[in-house]
């Protein structure tokens, strides 16, 4: 059974992010970019299910700029076998995304699909449901354990009141959360094999996909500095500071 897996490149959760002086976005110039941290979660679930024997292949996939294709690296010394990269320079919005992977799970075939639930930059939350309803496929997600056997998947969620169990028919598109596990650290001789493993290019018109955002962002602004507190001498001053100054009383 193959296993895709989707993988984006995003600036570092360690990096203070900076607004563009002109307020047309995020400026990540000389800023240090690593693969999205639930995507990373998803590749080492994959990976583990084929240790497990589960699985024979794993796919990793990522869209975008040229300079995914260090993502992709990452992912195969991670242990994916091969990569596929969807290259392209257009801002792209989830639904492109999710179009572009229903293209490559129709080209692919594979017996489950594994994303991040969501990326750290855009916090869409989006992608793995979308490529569900558009490929027409069975979903679990926000999921914090994995089994499959028996041509299904039971996937463990947590939910506003503890977690629930669900039992999946594959193929499926399962979204990782962070409690699915922890990622291993990538050693030299992996990352050494990883540059050998075959890595496939791909341009969206390749694929029949139109990518064209569907969303303009007119503006990128920072959150507004907040305030000093300030201290008062008893209750009824909070109060009236509540009721006249806050107005949320």
């Amino acid at each position: 059974m193959k296993v895709l897996v989707a993988v984006k490149r995003v600036v570092d959760y360690n990096v203070k992010v900076r607004v563009k002086s002109d307020n047309t976005g995020v400026d990540i110039a000389n800023v240090k970019m690593s693969m999205n941290p639930f995507d990373e979660i998803a590749i080492e679930e994959a990976v583990r299910l084929k240790e497990k024997g589960v699985v024979t292949e794993v796919i990793a996939v990522s869209c975008g700029v040229t300079q995914c294709q260090e993502t992709l690296r990452t992912a195969m010394a991670i242990g994916a076998d091969r990569a596929i990269l969807v290259e392209t320079t257009v801002e792209l919005q989830p639904l492109a995304v999710a179009k572009l992977l229903k293209a490559l799970v129709d080209k692919e075939q594979p017996g489950l699909i594994i994303l991040g639930k969501q990326a750290i930059d855009d916090d869409c939350n989006q992608t793995g449901q979308m490529l569900a309803a558009l490929a027409d496929l069975p979903q679990a997600t926000f999921a914090s354990k994995i089994e499959v056997a028996d041509g299904k998947a039971s996937v463990t969620r947590e939910v506003d009141g503890g977690s629930e169990t669900l039992s999946v028919s594959l193929p499926a598109v399962i979204t990782a959360d962070l409690r699915l596990n922890e990622p291993r650290y990538v050693t030299l001789p992996n990352i050494m094999k990883a540059k050998k493993k075959p890595l496939e290019i791909f341009k969206p018109e390749d694929l029949g996909v139109d990518v064209t955002p569907g969303i303009k962002t007119l503006k990128v602004s920072e959150p507004p500095k907040r305030s000093a507190g300030i201290k008062v001498p008893d209750v009824a001053t909070l109060v009236a500071k509540l009721k006249n100054e806050a107005k949320v009383i």
